[in-house]
């Protein structure tokens, strides 16, 4: 089966560099995407764009928009992106960067980091955006749930706010990261509720590959379970690790065991091809 992680990392941030070496024991590198995913079958990852600075790190209010990618001098061929936003950095000559990313064939969508900054996301700020994200016909992925920072603030990246953006914004597709974990439930109802709105089930553990075999058993996933079986919206999942966070390919099968058979070819490839159009050109 080809797979499409739609939820990875290449970007040269120190807290990732730290999880590589000490939790996930991932090769976090240009030559170490390329051995895991290719062994692994991955044909394409989408990387969220993330850089920081030596004054602050992630979250990192001095950061430009839209943040790109950083771990190595090159991109590699099979790793698309979505334009990362600071929205503390989003004035007109801002936004021009943006757009002007936007029309670049590799740059595939727009990440937002819920919680890291605190803005809800219907924040005006975000509101050009959008409209950004709708003229070039590209999704807006937030990160939702518990943040990787405990200088996040998590009222700001509960799930529930996504609905009164998706609502407004028919013409957008939008994609909730982490499926807002632990607010899988209220991820659950958010997408079954909004034609236009997805999530991705990356970064739901962090570990090893001992450490997802571990976590599947017993109660430690029910509310994801619990979630998946009340929104019955298997169409509308995307797969993605939040590599270097997790290895690639046990988190697949971590995966596989969470989603019924019949819908592993539309949650681990087709619906990554819906919602991020700009990726087919960059598919074998």
């Amino acid at each position: 089966m080809k797979v499409i992680d739609a939820h990875i990392h290449f970007s040269d941030i120190k807290s990732f560099h730290r999880t590589a070496n000490e939790l996930s024991f991932v090769d976090y590198s240009y030559p170490g995407h390329q051995q895991e995913f290719q062994k692994a079958n991955v044909v394409l990852s989408i990387a969220m764009g993330l850089t920081e600075t030596e004054n602050m790190g992630f979250p990192d209010y001095e950061a430009r928009t839209p943040m790109g990618l950083d771990l190595d001098d090159k991109i590699p061929a099979d790793v698309v992106y979505c334009a990362g936003i600071n929205p503390y950095d989003l004035n007109d000559r801002a936004l021009q960067r943006l757009e002007d990313d936007l029309q670049k064939p590799n740059v595939a969508g727009i990440k937002i980091y819920l919680g890291y900054y605190p803005f809800y996301a219907y924040d005006d700020v975000y509101e050009p955006v959008y409209e950004l994200a709708a003229k070039y016909g590209v999704p807006v992925v937030f990160h939702t749930g518990d943040t990787y920072s405990e200088r996040g603030l998590l009222k700001y990246s509960h799930p529930l706010a996504i609905d009164e953006v998706a609502v407004k914004h028919r013409n957008v597709n939008f994609v909730i990261a982490h499926f807002g974990d632990p607010w899988t439930l209220t991820g659950a109802e958010i997408i079954y509720k909004n034609p236009n709105v997805y999530a991705d089930l990356s970064g739901l553990i962090v570990g090893t590959e001992k450490e997802l075999k571990k976590r599947s058993k017993g109660r430690f996933l029910d509310h994801l379970r619990h979630a998946l079986v009340f929104a019955d919206s298997y169409d509308k999942l995307l797969f993605g690790t939040d590599w270097p966070l997790a290895p690639v390919g046990p988190y697949i099968e971590f995966i596989k065991e969470l989603i019924p058979e019949e819908h592993h070819e539309d949650v681990f490839y087709n619906t990554a091809i819906k919602v991020f159009p700009k990726i087919k050109p960059f598919l074998p």
